[in-house]
């Protein structure tokens, strides 16, 4: 049985898996089929499920809902407040449940605050999504996302600072060396 904290006002439905040294605080609901990894955090008021993946050592601040469809890998931070969409063109008085889109978040990239995902992107290993951005395409991996809708204004390492790049197109953070080409940043672990 994994040894997981959650807060006395949280909710954990049945057939839920919740890995070790996960933290699960006050008022946050973790619905049926979802499966979380281990050392993750989910802040006070988060709904999470049903039917979610989240990997390991995930961040979840305050106030987020991640929603069927979802699907977050290992090292994924979400901020406070955060949307996530799943349906394109919801109404109220339309049941959708079977249109849900696929929304993947890859490892390391990490979303801002009051940032909007709308529903079936992709976002790239290590990208950064600034606060209050809106996403309704896939971003590329280790991409700096801002505005509304968002574009892409530069690139991020690991490390997540901004890449400034050489007359050669390189750049380092202390966790690998980046060549950008074409368009895409070809990364070396040091």
């Amino acid at each position: 049985m994994a040894l997981y904290f959650a807060h006395k006002s949280a909710y954990v439905d049945d057939n839920v898996n919740i890995g070790d040294d996960t933290k699960i605080w006050h008022f946050s609901h973790i619905l049926s089929d979802t499966h979380i990894g281990s050392k993750c955090s989910f802040g006070q008021n988060c709904v999470v499920g049903p039917k979610v993946n989240i990997g390991n050592g995930v961040k979840v601040q305050n106030n987020i809902s991640i929603y069927e469809g979802v699907e977050i890998e290992d090292d994924v931070f979400l901020g406070p407040s955060m949307v996530f969409t799943n349906v394109i063109n919801p109404r109220a008085f339309i049941v959708r449940r079977d249109e849900f889109k696929k929304t993947l978040l890859k490892k390391g990239c990490s979303i801002g605050a009051n940032a909007t995902i709308v529903c079936g992107v992709t976002i790239g290993e290590y990208a950064l999504i600034g606060s209050g951005a809106v996403i309704n395409k896939d971003v590329k991996a280790y991409a700096l996302m801002v505005g509304v809708p968002a574009k892409q204004i530069g690139w991020v390492g690991i490390s997540g600072n901004t890449l400034v790049f050489d007359k050669n197109n390189m750049a380092e953070d202390k966790f690998a060396r980046y060549k950008l080409e074409n368009e895409t940043l070809k990364v070396r672990n040091k």
